[in-house]
């Protein structure tokens, strides 16, 4: 079998098609999901306890460059190079996993009893009591 060919019969099977298929999807729920924490859970959080913006938590390791005259943020000292241990960048990064995971925890839940259950197989035909089977094979045997 040549390698193409081989190839080819991996690429399409249904298994691979499937995850790629889920890949894709998984991907763009992942937008939809990010946009709902983002957008609209983490401004709720913020406001809640009192507009605490944690990405701005951080420690200089090392003292700004000579002559820097920026701002003292997390972003500023960033990009003028200045080494940070900006543990509230990964309090805001920790909290978006937890909201996140909350979301995806309700909605795959929602989902799961919304699916219909399929219904269950007919019950397979009982055999007849042999009192019924004796009559029936005495009326085929007077029609013959």
């Amino acid at each position: 079998m040549s390698l193409v060919s081989e190839f080819k019969e991996f690429a399409v099977k249904g298994n691979v098609v499937d995850l790629a298929v889920g890949v894709i999807i998984g991907a763009a729920f992942g937008k939809i999901v990010d946009s709902v924490v983002k957008d609209l859970i983490m401004p709720i959080v913020g406001r809640v306890v009192g507009g605490l913006d944690f990405s701005n938590y951080f420690v200089m390791l090392a003292d700004p460059p000579a002559g820097y005259s920026g701002p003292m943020t997390y972003e500023a000292l960033t990009k003028a190079g200045v080494p940070l241990f900006a543990y509230g960048n990964f309090i805001t990064v920790a909290l978006n996993f937890l909201i996140l995971a909350f979301i995806i925890f309700v909605m795959v839940k929602q989902i799961n009893r919304l699916k219909r259950e399929a219904p269950p197989p007919p019950p397979a035909p009982a055999e007849p009591p042999e009192d019924i089977q004796l009559l029936r094979e005495i009326r085929d045997a007077l029609r013959k």
